[in-house]
């Protein structure tokens, strides 16, 4: 039914995190009539528990010339960035190939373009979504890098190309305007890189909240049970959707967005497509009295970890987990964020710490998928968003609208959508 220029559909969005409900308000909104399906409460899977980083200047990915040379390393220190299960190495080493093959540096440039156009509207994204609810919730305050060496190394002087590139404003910060910023940090950090532009949220979880909490205010309606299947029949068209089956209830879809984040795969197989996506396990320890209060979030770049000042508390945030998503979380790996954590702020008090583990979705270029179903085109993939999924939830959900509403090409809101299509992996095996 078309009103007001609107093509109005039953879209079933699979998956409550913060892609999926951002997608989901971003629709209802548009006119659409959209079901919310998840087995879990909303917020509560892996955008529980991530950073809380809102990096509208974020484009350069994970995987650059000269990475390879700091895997050994990172992979024989027991409280390094990195670990690798062994025993999952045998299905992970095809991502891992990927990964390194997305590290040249041609395929670098073009992906830290497709990473800016996607990142750098999502602060005022937030703002449009969010309205005045997003005072309290979203801090604008930048974002601190820091370093204890004194001499970049060469993966951070190709960083600065990229951001330099893109038009990205940073400032270059010395030890003495590095404590000021931040007074309790060690004196062993001798030089940081300060993002004006950048901002993080002091709870992840409400933010999410909130969010649904609109969409339904807004006539969305939130299924609290199990995606199982997408289910098809043959039309005139092709093969289509036409419901989502779920524990206990089938939802009747004239379209669906997968948003499941890690669990997307299983969707995307039943449909025939085979999807490189990795679970980059991470972990966080969350202080509720740590004595520390940084006014700026901060990043430590010899460790590779964070640290964001929140409502409840202080969260330390970060590694990368090669492993199954479903495998038993390592305490180790928590232990020694707070390990590192202690190393950079004397002092830090650790009563009541708890521990969180989740699994991100990744890809092996850093650039989330974001297309059509090959074979089933009203099936929408939002998904693979790794570490960056708060960023680029908003600038997603208009893509998908966009998807959405043309049966042909998106017409992309400003940016060029084909960066983040299922095809690019055909032609970069």
């Amino acid at each position: 039914m078309s009103v007001d220029g609107v093509d109005r559909k039953n879209v079933s969005v699979i998956g409550a995190g913060i892609i999926g409900a951002s997608i989901a308000l971003v629709l209802q909104r548009e006119g659409h009539r959209v079901t919310l399906i998840d087995s879990d409460a909303p917020g509560t899977g892996c955008s529980f528990g991530n950073g809380g980083a809102i990096s509208p200047d974020f484009c350069v990915p994970f995987s650059l010339p000269g990475m390879l040379r700091k895997v050994p390393g990172w992979l024989f220190d027991p409280q390094g960035p990195l670990v690798l299960r062994w025993r999952h190495l045998p299905s992970a080493l095809p991502w891992l190939m990927r990964s390194i093959r997305a590290g040249q540096l041609e395929r670098v440039q073009a992906v830290s373009v497709a990473l800016h156009q996607l990142h750098s509207p999502s602060l005022r994204c937030y703002d449009q979504l969010l309205g005045g609810r997003a005072t309290g919730i979203i801090e604008k305050t930048g974002q601190i890098y820091a370093w204890t060496s004194s001499v970049p190394g060469p993966t951070e002087a190709l960083a600065h190309e990229l951001r330099a590139a893109r038009g990205v404003q940073t400032e270059v910060l010395s030890r003495t305007r590095l404590h000021e910023l931040d007074p309790q940090l060690s004196p062993s950090f001798s030089r940081g890189l300060y993002f004006p532009d950048n901002g993080h949220t002091v709870n992840p979880l409400r933010l999410v909240q909130t969010i649904v909490g609109l969409f339904e205010a807004a006539g969305g309606c939130v299924e609290r049970c199990r995606a199982l299947e997408i289910e098809r029949t043959v039309t005139a068209a092709g093969e289509q959707a036409r419901s989502v089956r779920c524990e206990g209830k089938t939802v009747s879809s004239d379209a669906v967005v997968v948003a499941a984040g890690i669990q997307s795969t299983g969707f995307a197989r039943a449909l025939s497509d085979r999807v490189p996506l990795q679970a980059e396990r991470g972990y966080h320890v969350m202080l509720p009295d740590a004595g520390i209060r940084p006014k700026i979030k901060i990043s430590n770049r010899d460790r590779m970890f964070g640290v964001t000042p929140m409502e409840d508390g202080l969260r330390i945030c970060g590694t990368v987990e090669i492993a199954a998503p479903d495998s038993p979380p390592d305490e180790r790996r928590a232990l020694a964020l707070l390990d590192h954590a202690k190393a950079m702020y004397p002092g830090l008090n650790d009563t009541g710490a708890t521990t969180w583990m989740g699994s991100r979705p990744s890809t092996p270029d850093s650039l989330p998928i974001i297309d059509r179903a090959s074979r089933v085109t009203n099936v929408i993939y939002a998904f693979g968003h790794g570490h960056t999924g708060l960023t680029g939830a908003p600038m997603t959900a208009q893509l998908v609208r966009d998807l959405l509403a043309d049966s042909g090409s998106a017409r992309s809101p400003g940016i060029d959508s084909a960066a983040f299509r299922l095809e690019r992996f055909a032609r970069f095996p």
